[in-house]
């Protein structure tokens, strides 16, 4: 497939340069939804598309759409039409969605590990830089 970009122009795949098609893909996992989709795919088991608006709580189905439709593209996962009254859509991650699940399940864990100390810094930083705002600094 020709996506008319030379890659031996810019030395190779190297995502520091402006012009190197990794940095879309890495738009693409660096959002939210992305990886939760990804996370909640991840076991395996193919999910419809309301089973996985009730995982995702807060997504709307807009949102959902668009990024289920972006995953696709990307080769990230399959969706499956089944010719029923209504007809019945189920999503899977392919090989390569699976390979990117997992280790977004290590961040998953690690955020979920971590937030108290998050928590903790964030507060301790809004009250240093609220004490800095009101009191002068002096020299």
């Amino acid at each position: 497939m020709d996506t008319g970009f030379d890659l031996r122009e810019h030395g190779g795949v190297n995502v520091f340069l402006r012009d190197c098609p990794t940095r879309a893909v890495l738009e693409v996992i660096a959002s939210k939804w992305t990886m939760l989709v990804l996370v909640a795919l991840e076991n395996g088991r193919p999910m419809r598309f309301a089973e996985l608006r009730r995982r995702l709580d807060g997504v709307t189905p807009k949102v959902l759409t668009q990024t289920l439709r972006t995953l696709e593209r990307e080769g990230l996962l399959n969706r499956t039409l089944y010719p029923t009254v209504p007809p019945r859509v189920e999503y899977q991650l392919t090989d390569l969605g699976r390979e990117l699940g997992a280790l977004l399940q290590t961040i998953t864990d690690w955020s979920q590990t971590n937030i108290t100390a998050i928590q903790s810094a964030r507060e301790e930083f809004d009250e240093r830089t609220e004490r800095d705002e009101v009191e002068p600094v002096r020299r």
